[in-house]
């Protein structure tokens, strides 16, 4: 690549960055859909599109303080667009007690948090230390970001099944991963680049993971189910045997007859119950 400038190759892998990043802010659209279609967001949670509404604003609020971060304003001023349409989309169709605890969320933790952040970084803190100090606020944020999927992991691990733990989107993040962490590499924007050499060895270790048990969940369910035909048909032989008894004469079928075991102290005898049709 060296006929690339590193402006060029800057723009190449922020470019790459924000299509992934599209994708990935576009991944919720099948559950919105689905509350949409359900009209109730009842069984999903608010805070993971609350959390990523605060980490888009805080990068765009850093992206607006840094010089030549255009592509960093972009897929973060998107990113806010789509959250808050998620966030909309949630209030709407969210029962009585949820719809408060989603406000009272929004309220605490993106505005008021993300307000008073943004009041002392403006007027406490002045010149080049503003961008260092709102730098370092993005890197700790993107780390615990990055950091969320080791519930998850556990999870995995513990459970061994990969039900919550889809491999496309921790291929996506991986490869969203990838491209910022060289964005800010060339750059010099290492509070861009560092968080995500941590989000990338999380994803690695997802799609491990998810290689690692992706046929143990389907195992199981299919043992899971012969045992209950098993059981079932057993349950079925052993309390409920019918026949039917024809009438050769009038060719139709006259009665029917099951036998049911019934157990008393001494013995288990067949009671034969027969009931005409």
């Amino acid at each position: 690549m060296g006929f690339l400038s590193n402006d060029q190759l800057t723009f190449i892998f922020g470019l790459l960055g924000n299509i992934v990043a599209v994708g990935m802010f576009l991944a919720p659209v099948p559950t919105f859909y689905t509350i949409f279609k359900r009209k109730s967001s009842e069984g999903f949670q608010s805070i993971p599109y609350s959390v990523a509404l605060m980490s888009a604003s805080l990068l765009l609020y850093y992206g607006l303080l840094k010089t030549n971060a255009s592509l960093l304003i972009s897929i973060n001023s998107i990113g806010c667009a789509f959250e808050v349409t998620y966030l909309i989309i949630y209030l709407i169709y969210a029962p009585k007690q949820e719809k408060m605890h989603t406000m009272k969320l929004l309220l605490i933790f993106n505005m008021g948090s993300f307000g008073s952040m943004l009041l002392v970084t403006m007027f406490l803190i002045k010149g080049s230390n503003r961008l260092s100090v709102v730098g370092w606020i993005c890197a700790v944020f993107s780390v615990a970001v990055c950091a969320a999927p080791l519930s998850v992991m556990r999870r995995v691990v513990r459970t061994k099944s990969v039900e919550y733990l889809p491999f496309a989107l921790s291929a996506s993040l991986t490869l969203n991963a990838v491209m910022w962490f060289f964005y800010g590499l060339l750059q010099h924007d290492y509070y861009i680049a560092l968080p995500n050499v941590l989000g990338f060895l999380f994803g690695i270790a997802q799609m491990i993971l998810y290689m690692v048990y992706k046929n143990s969940k389907n195992n199981g369910e299919e043992k899971e189910d012969h045992l209950a035909g098993n059981k079932e048909v057993e349950q079925m032989t052993n309390e409920n045997e019918s026949c039917s008894v024809d009438d050769p004469d009038k060719e139709m079928k006259i009665s029917t007859c099951s036998f049911k075991p019934k157990k008393s102290n001494a013995n288990k005898k067949m009671e034969e119950i027969c009931t005409n049709v």
